[in-house]
């Protein structure tokens, strides 16, 4: 009878990067939520009417068991209001970037594009300052909201499972039939001593690994990229924990990467441990970075003069030295020449 395989663990699975487009979706998505805006102040009220266009892509990616969101979009929409007087006010938004790197990162700010299709008047005007002043706090706070519903809704499509699915083995049952089918008897309530089992520690091998790289930026600029918490994300595209300071710790990539400071020279050398949650390392072993020994625009190193040739014994024959040239004195007698008659020639024409 063929084995079944084992099934293959779950941080294997989800360790290579799996992509997945939901462009469509997010499209349906923002024609969804960001109707359902209204804002109201003391002119009247503004709301969001329609979602003409969303122009970009949106995907979802999961690498290391992380999942990651992907997106950056134009959102153009129609929005109305209505003065206190019954007034009816149009206009339409645009916002030339939705993106992951302005909604989490926040490394940017929104750009909110606004223009009034109905003609002005001060009532009109006082709905236009109100959308302007409002919508804008309102679209926000919805658009926070929109890589939380990609992950809750295609997560699933990406990531494997580590749940079982199935439960285990039921226990044996404390009562066990007689061989000539009477009554069950109970089985002896006697508990056996297991003897504790060695832990060994296992040998775990290590190396040293020198890569020297060159960087197009300051080492301030570079020092701060690698350790501030808040620029992290810029690079990693995911949360990041690192207060900068020796014997502090940190994690990189949502938690799946995490260490410890040992020392910080800024702008010129950091030194950590580093090590991956997933899968997990044995237990004290990570990997320590010792890094940005020398960056900078340029690299300067001190010149050795080499050493001096030693004096043969044989008598050496001095050759007779050539007389130093008159050549320069010529050039700069010619040139003292021009001098003079580019003074004097105006005033012999006069």
């Amino acid at each position: 009878m063929a084995t079944i395989p084992t099934s293959m663990p779950a941080t294997t699975a989800n360790w290579h990067w799996k992509n997945k487009n939901v462009t469509p979706w997010a499209k349906t998505w923002f024609e969804r939520e960001l109707t359902t805006i209204s804002v109201q102040g003391d002119g009247g009220e503004v709301s969001i009417s329609q979602v003409t266009e969303v122009d970009g892509d949106v995907e979802l990616g999961q690498r290391k068991s992380k999942l990651i969101t992907i997106y950056d979009c134009k959102v153009e929409l129609n929005w109305t209001g209505k003065a206190a007087d019954g007034i009816e006010v149009a206009g339409k938004l645009t916002i030339p970037e939705v993106s992951h790197e302005i909604t989490l990162d926040g490394l940017s700010d929104y750009v909110w594009n606004f223009s009034l299709t109905t003609a002005s008047s001060p009532a009109v005007d006082a709905i236009y300052k109100l959308a302007k002043s409002r919508l804008p706090v309102a679209l926000e706070a919805k658009l926070s909201e929109f890589p939380s519903a990609i992950i809750n809704t295609h997560g699933k499509d990406l990531t494997v499972s580590a749940d079982p699915s199935r439960s285990g083995t039921p226990a044996p049952s404390s009562s066990t039939p007689t061989a000539t089918g009477g009554a069950p008897t109970s089985a002896p309530a006697v508990a056996a001593k297991v003897a504790p089992k060695k832990v060994t520690a296992k040998a775990v091998n290590s190396t040293t690994v020198t890569i020297d790289g060159a960087f197009m930026a300051s080492a301030d600029d570079l020092f701060s990229i690698l350790t501030d918490e808040k620029r992290l994300p810029s690079w990693t595209r995911a949360p990041a924990q690192s207060a900068a300071k020796p014997d502090t710790e940190y994690s990189l990539f949502g938690g799946g990467v995490k260490g410890k400071y040992i020392s910080l020279s800024p702008p010129k050398e950091i030194v950590q441990t580093w090590a991956l949650s997933s899968p997990t390392w044995p237990s004290g072993a990570s990997l320590s970075v010792h890094g940005l020994k020398s960056i900078g625009y340029v690299q300067l190193s001190l010149y050795t003069p080499p050493p001096p040739s030693r004096k043969s014994k044989a008598a050496t024959i001095s050759k007779p030295q050539p007389a130093p040239s008159s050549h320069p004195y010529v050039a700069l007698g010619l040139a003292a020449l021009a001098l003079a008659a580019a003074f004097t020639i105006p005033y012999v024409y006069k």
